[in-house]
Formats: structure tokens, sequence, C-alpha cells
């Protein structure tokens, strides 16, 4: 019988010095609910020399990964360094060596999961990754087992604190993108190059792993749709506001006809709905099971402290497993390794939805009549239309919601409309859930 269960973190960064202050407050409280202490054996990071305002025991600061991997008093490695080289192997090379690990590489796993998940039930460890999606959210538990008995319908997310917290501005403050993406930036929300956040391509990262474990499918990240934020204007958050909608970037998952819908882009919801009262760098993940029906989860996404408080209850998860023998029983991946099936990623263009366009048009005479006719020619109906006064010669702009259409047919429509001499610049299309018109 184990009498203690050995740790070892790779990455002392934010999320690390998170993990370190909460094993070391809540040390009674752990052992408590665990049965035997979680101890600290080593920290390995490039830099140990920087204050991270916790204080480590002599002998447990290495600049060596090789002395976390290589110790046999470590039962569980946390990998937190982030990327994908060094981490991959760093993940892989622990497995090898019979130990468990936790990681919350989001990105690492969104394009290599599939071969760490193998790896993990080849070598019989365990692997924990609760804070690859939503931070302090408990959402990966709740996929694996607390929904384990659902075919999983829907899931609706915003998953990446720094675009709703952007977004929530523009709402609130009637600013522009750039200005509030600065405003974030000095506030320490938006990191100095915000391309992974604003491009959605973090949340097609987290998306794709909850699909994964959501319909035990394999997922290429590639095949995830995705559309950022930064082409939004005021405009259209003032005309969602007219319509009764509120603009959120989500991460959508639909399972249908044995086929599963990916997509991230800015979404037009229902301003009454939970998700849409969600602000600030909060994140909310709706999931909608066949059994369970609706179920909302809403929490801090990221920080070091909700981010390291998922970490840490992995490492419970794994060490109750080990005092009890039951290492793997829940499969990384969810499903069990040989029962996971290829489920074909629905094309984009082969969606259906309804659609918010707004137009910047020439004020002449002809030009609603010119546009609804081409919408008209391909199978687009319109629902309601807002346009504005009079300016004649001069560019304003003709709003127009659809009934539910195809992808395919919208993006054939602007590609006729958009080139027609009265039309300014490109069409903005946001699409539009939660009223099926």
């Amino acid at each position: 019988m184990k009498t203690r269960i050995g740790v070892g973190l790779i990455g002392f960064g934010t999320v690390g010095a998170g993990v370190v202050r909460i094993l070391l407050q809540n040390a009674s409280l752990i052992q408590r609910r665990v049965g035997v202490p979680l101890e600290l054996v080593r920290v390995a990071d490039l830099d140990v020399t920087r204050d991270r305002g916790v204080t480590l025991s002599p002998g447990i600061l290495t600049t060596d990964a090789r002395d976390v991997l290589d110790d046999p008093a470590i039962d569980v490695v946390l990998e937190l360094i982030g990327g994908y080289g060094v981490a991959k192997q760093v993940i892989l090379d622990a497995m090898a060596r019979g130990k468990h690990v936790v990681t919350a590489n989001k990105a690492l796993l969104a394009v290599h999961g599939e071969e760490i998940f193998e790896a993990a039930a080849r070598h019989h460890v365990d692997l924990g990754f609760e804070a690859s999606v939503g931070g302090g959210i408990p959402v990966i538990r709740a996929l694996t087992e607390g929904l384990a008995a659902n075919t999983v319908l829907s899931i609706y997310g915003i998953i990446n604190g720094t675009s709703n917290y952007i977004l929530s501005r523009m709402t609130s403050q009637g600013h522009g993108f750039q200005e509030v993406l600065a405003e974030s930036q000095r506030a320490g929300y938006a990191e100095a190059d915000p391309t992974f956040d604003v491009e959605g391509i973090d949340s097609a990262h987290k998306l794709s792993i909850m699909v994964s474990l959501a319909y035990g499918t394999p997922v290429n990240v590639k095949e995830v749709y995705t559309e950022g934020i930064s082409h939004l204007a005021p405009l259209d958050i003032t005309y969602a506001k007219e319509f009764g909608y509120t603009i959120k970037l989500l991460g959508i998952a639909k399972f249908s006809d044995g086929e599963v819908e990916a997509r991230v882009h800015p979404t037009m919801i229902p301003s009454s709905s939970p998700i849409a009262q969600v602000d600030g760098v909060y994140n909310a993940i709706q999931l909608v099971g066949d059994a369970a029906a609706d179920i909302v989860l809403y929490g801090q996404g990221a920080g070091a402290m909700p981010t390291g408080s998922a970490v840490v209850s992995d490492v419970i998860a794994i060490a109750r497993n080990l005092l009890t023998g039951s290492t793997g029983r829940v499969p990384p991946a969810s499903f069990q390794q040989d029962q996971r099936r290829p489920l074909r990623i629905r094309p984009m263009e082969e969606i259906t939805s309804l659609y918010y366009m707004r137009f910047m048009v020439l004020d002449e005479p002809g030009v609603l009549s010119k546009i609804s006719g081409v919408l008209g020619d391909h199978r687009i109906s319109i629902s309601s239309v807002i346009q504005q006064g009079r300016k004649e010669g001069q560019t304003v702009p003709v709003v127009i919601m659809t009934h539910r259409a195809s992808e395919r047919n919208v993006q054939a429509a602007l590609r006729e409309i958009d080139p027609m001499a009265f039309v300014s610049e490109p069409t903005t299309l946001i699409r539009v859930e939660g009223r099926d018109e």
C-alpha cells in the first residue's frame, strides 16, 4: 500500500506556480480526500531563479527535465511547458517509464491527441487533461463521466476568455475591436500577439478535444472551421441588439445522422440565453445530452489558480486510482481505445443556419431588390430587413436576417453580390443560433 504519491512538475510558469501553491496550501485537505499525501518531489524549469511567490524546499528545483522523468519516487508527471515538440516528447517519455501524466496543453492534444491517447493505453497509465479546455471548469470530467450515458447532441461553448472580454467590452461600450484589443492587452487579458485568441485558433483546439471525447472519434483540427472576431464592427453589435441577439465567439459541435459539425465563429445568440449573459474573461459551455438535456458549466477559463485547480484535480483522481489499483478505469479518450470510430466531420459548406448579413451599399434606387433577387436565386429566404434612411449618393448599411439556409448557397450568393458596383466593401456575415424560424 502506497504511503504517498510522488508528483513531478515540468514547467514552472504561471500555471505551474498555481499548481505548486495549491499543493502546498491545501496539502492537508488533499490528504484527507486522497488518503495519503501528494508529495511534490521535483520541479523542473529552465529558469529556477525567478520568484514565483512560493517557497520550495531545497533540492526540489532543477533545470533538467530528466531529473523528473528518471526519478523513481515520482508517480505522476505534470507537463506544463506548452507548445508541441518538447512537451510531446516529455509526455511520451514519462508514459514509457510507466508514469502517469497530467497536462494542460490543449494545442498539443488537438494536434497529437490520438498518438498520446494510444500511448497512454499501451503503457497502461492514466492521462489527465481537465485544464486543457475550460481552465477551472470541469468539462472534461462532465464529458467522460457525468454524461457517459448520453449521446451528446450539441456543444456550445465560450471557450476563450480573451475574445469574450473583447466582445463584452465592445458590446457594453460601443468601442471598436482595435481599441478594445489594446485595452485588453494593457490589462493583461490579451497576449502581445493575440492571434490564437482573437482568430479562434485557441477555441478550435479546445473544441476539437471536446468533440473527440463526446463522440469517440479522432479529430483533425484542420477540419474545424475557424473564424475570428477581428472583422466585427460596433455597427454589427448594435444591429444584433435590435434583433434581440448578442454576439459571442462560440465553439459549436452538433451530432446528426452519424456525422459531426465542428466550427468556431462569431455567433448571434438570443440575449436571453444563459451563454449570452457570460461577460468578461469568463467561459461557459452548454452541453445537450439526449437523456440529461441542457447542462451549462460556467467559470474562469484561464489563470494560475483556476487552471491549477483543474491540474491538481487530475492528480487527485490519478492518486485515487493508484491507491485502489484502478488505473485505466476511465479511458483517456472517454471511449475504450479499440471502440473509437472515425466519424465524418461535416464540411462547412454543408451546414445550415440562420444568417445575418450587413451590406454596405451606395444609396441608389433598386439596390435592395437586386440583393434580394440574388438571394432568392440561391434559395435564401429573407425574414427581416433594416434599411437606413435615405442618404443619396452615400454608402449606407442594408441589414438582412434570413430564414434557415445552406452555407453553400449563402457563400455563392455573396460571391455574386460583393463584386457589384454598388457594394462598397465585403459583406459582413454572422451565423445565428437559437431561434429556428
